[in-house]
């Protein structure tokens, strides 16, 4: 689409900013959060492991002002009280409601809505940044939160400000309560937070919303929209308990974000996943792309900072993209974006020309991912990443094997007891010297000891430490780290939860 002119003020690479800074989102999972974590405080316990290097994320602290920040942690103990993002009645009867009594602000723009087990936000972030290079006003909704709640809704490619995430509640409070009164189960976590971003888009307006759903897709809270473009980044078994036990029945909910006669981007998907997502689409009339056939990646080169990418999208091939993050997962991501965004704007099916290729590369050079492989610190090297699931853990230590050349590497892990756990760990196992089990401050939260003996039995006893502390655990883990000696090359990777992940950002000083 060469007559959108480019977005000059899109900042372009900086060759002055440390490369290894940047951020690489290869897992961004359909994680679930408990709201009384929405803020996750830090130990009071002052770290040596605080500090370091490397670019800072788009992850907004506190409030500095202590009215404002006492306001935002009020609301956030009233979410507290709601249902979980764990616990879910599945249907859209209430947010539907909701909704309703706003006036449907959810139907006052058009929006692109993300669905899939691994990658939706980092899909969603490249897909917000594309959109907003071409001069378009952009509302993002995604889940969870690295830090902060204010994290889940965001304008022009930052998220709200805490005064209008406060002032967005206060107005539909009300008309939640109005609902609460009305249905046997009241509104949940995600359906507050859901009605309160749809009402943001609105208010602001913008002229697109990126969706990512939360879990699943037919019942899921932002499934009230009628997406343009349908996402559907790759399938893989999560949540089984309430999704399904393969990925065809995983991607039967999924699906349901398929509406009448929108147009379908598909990533790669297991073969019988594929078939029900097709099947969706012949019943509702709606456009298929296919990543491997009518879109997808031509080359990528490991580069510094990110790599090179030569992308094939439904108007032609776009070269030397250069995207700072790392791994084949966000190559991938970056082809769905384009082609969710060519399919916006009408490539492939309206017009055939390609779009502007200037505007294309400034958008994906600034494209971040906060808490993926996102480095913390540095002598030793600190990365966190959010990995939770089988198929993340496998991307995440292919990717570090791709990216670092540790010499050795010590794993921290706290994960959810909900989680397929075993085959996370076995999937950091070759790239892992010794792995520090921990657990996180949910209630959710695997006990230390059980994790710790079923990492035993993939590491084996003298490879497996445990702290159950995570200030303890990271302490421990930098100590093993610096056993290589200032320049041999030593690494700490911190995975197994979003949660993990955010908790250990405060502690070593980021946010």
């Amino acid at each position: 689409m060469s007559d959108l002119p480019p977005n000059d003020s899109s900042a372009p690479d900086d060759p002055e900013r440390d490369p290894l800074g940047l951020f690489e989102e290869i897992v961004e999972a359909e994680t679930d959060r408990d709201p009384d974590l929405a803020v996750i405080e830090a130990g009071s316990r002052t770290l040596r492991t605080q500090g370091g290097t490397g670019r800072q994320a788009d992850v907004p602290a506190r409030p500095a002002d202590p009215e404002v920040d006492k306001a935002l942690r009020d609301i956030e103990t009233e979410l507290a009280g709601r249902w979980g993002e764990t616990k879910l009645e599945p249907s859209v009867r209430r947010i539907a409601a909701l909704m309703d009594l706003l006036g449907e602000p959810q139907r006052a723009y058009p929006s692109i809505h993300i669905t899939g087990t691994n990658g939706k936000t980092s899909t969603a972030r490249m897909i917000e940044a594309l959109l907003s290079a071409f001069d378009l006003r952009t509302g993002r909704y995604t889940s969870p939160h690295v830090q902060l709640i204010t994290e889940r809704i965001s304008l022009d490619g930052a998220p709200i400000s805490a005064e209008r995430f406060i002032e967005t509640y206060n107005d539909i409070k009300p008309y939640v309560e109005m609902v609460d009164s009305q249905e046997e189960y009241r509104l949940s976590f995600f359906e507050v937070l859901t009605g309160m971003g749809y009402a943001a888009f609105a208010d602001a307006p913008v002229d697109v919303a990126v969706v990512e759903v939360g879990m699943g897709g037919s019942w899921d809270a932002t499934n009230v929209i009628d997406g343009d473009v349908a996402v559907v980044t790759p399938i893989d078994l999560d949540h089984t308990d309430r999704l399904g036990e393969t990925p065809g029945e995983i991607a039967v909910e999924k699906a349901g974000i398929v509406k009448q006669d929108s147009t379908v981007i598909l990533a790669q998907q297991p073969v019988d996943a594929a078939q029900v997502l097709l099947k969706k689409a012949v019943e509702v009339n709606a456009t298929v792309a296919r990543e491997g056939l009518e879109f997808g990646v031509v080359a990528r080169q490991v580069a510094v900072g990110g790599q090179l990418l030569t992308l094939r999208g439904l108007g032609g091939e776009y070269e030397e993209v250069f995207l700072p993050l790392h791994g084949a997962y966000q190559a991938h991501n970056a082809a769905v974006a384009l082609a969710a965004v060519e399919a916006f704007f009408g490539v492939g099916a309206a017009r055939s020309e390609k779009l502007d290729i200037d505007t294309v590369r400034k958008a994906f050079a600034g494209v971040t991912s906060p808490g993926r492989l996102e480095i913390v610190r540095r002598s030793p090297t600190v990365v966190l990443d959010a990995a939770h699931n089988p198929a993340g853990a496998r991307a995440t230590a292919e990717a570090v094997s791709e990216v670092f050349d540790f010499s050795r590497l010590i794993g921290v892990v706290g994960a959810s007891a909900d989680k397929n756990v075993r085959e996370v760990l076995e999937a950091f196992e070759p790239i892992f010297a010794e792995v520090v089990v921990t657990q996180n401050s949910s209630h959710r939260a695997m006990d230390a000891d059980e994790l710790a003996a079923i990492a035993v039995e993939v590491f084996g006893d003298d490879r497996v430490q445990v702290e159950p502390r995570l200030d303890d655990a990271l302490e421990a883990a930098i100590t093993l780290a610096e056993e290589e000696g200032e320049y041999a090359g030593g690494g700490v990777l911190v995975t197994g939860s979003v949660i993990t992940v955010g908790e250990a950002r405060l502690l070593l000083g980021r946010g």
